[in-house]
């Protein structure tokens, strides 16, 4: 676990000073390997996480970074469970089962405030990248696309757009059928309006991503609490 504040450290704040200095160089660089090794997999990282994470969470005064996988945390049998919850197959090199999330636990002084996860998704030029900025209760407080290629990019920018996922959490998603793009019952997911209906895949894969890191969130950090809503 790698730990940052926001003015641009990169030491952890879990531990002194004293103690920090004491890690030989060839541990240092064993961990620096490690973390090379994860971004070399198809992860999704913030890209500037000191300015991303106080924009996302303006009262925050540092972060956590967590690396976790389905492969290490529970293997196929997790995956299955994962998918049961997404109602869709993992597919390509964006979901192979070792695929590294990087997970931000956000915190104001000593206190736990919320977390910030993105997703990788398949687009219908390329990959898009959808972040979350959540509560502790898994509830959508922030909603950035930082990578999109689509010709309706800045409709789906605009804050118009994002603000219609606010306030939703993973019980509103459970509804959405992710293959077919329906909801049942109508709901608060069905009533996110698309800006562009010429860039529907877009949009698909948007709401896609969107209940993919939802689910995730859920398992990895949460504690899964939304799993009770769960009627697969």
């Amino acid at each position: 676990m790698k730990t940052t504040s926001p003015s641009s450290t990169t030491e952890s704040a879990s531990r002194p000073r004293a103690a920090r200095a004491l890690v030989p160089a060839a541990a240092a660089a064993l961990l620096c390997a490690a973390a090379l090794a994860l971004y070399a997999a198809v992860g999704c990282d913030l890209n500037d996480p000191d300015r991303d994470v106080k924009r996302l969470f303006p009262g925050s005064t540092g972060y956590k970074t967590l690396y976790v996988s389905i492969s290490r945390k529970g293997g196929q049998d997790l995956l299955q469970k994962i998918e049961a919850r997404l109602g869709d197959r993992f597919a390509g090199l964006f979901e192979t089962i070792d695929v590294p999330y990087t997970m931000y636990e956000i915190y104001k002084g000593q206190e736990l405030i919320g977390y910030i996860h993105g997703t990788n998704q398949k687009g219908t030029y390329g990959g898009l990248q959808v972040f979350l900025a959540l509560d502790r209760q898994g509830v959508i407080r922030g909603f950035y696309l930082q990578k999109l290629t689509s010709k309706a990019a800045k409709a789906f920018r605009d804050p118009a757009f994002g603000g219609q996922f606010l306030g939703l959490s993973l019980a509103d998603f459970y509804a959405y059928d992710i293959v077919t793009g329906k909801e049942d019952p109508p709901g608060a997911v069905g009533r996110i309006a698309n800006p562009d209906t010429a860039s529907d895949r877009d949009f698909r894969a948007i709401l896609r991503a969107t209940k993919k890191n939802l689910v995730l969130v859920d398992e990895f950090l949460l504690g899964n609490p939304h799993l009770k809503f769960f009627k697969g």
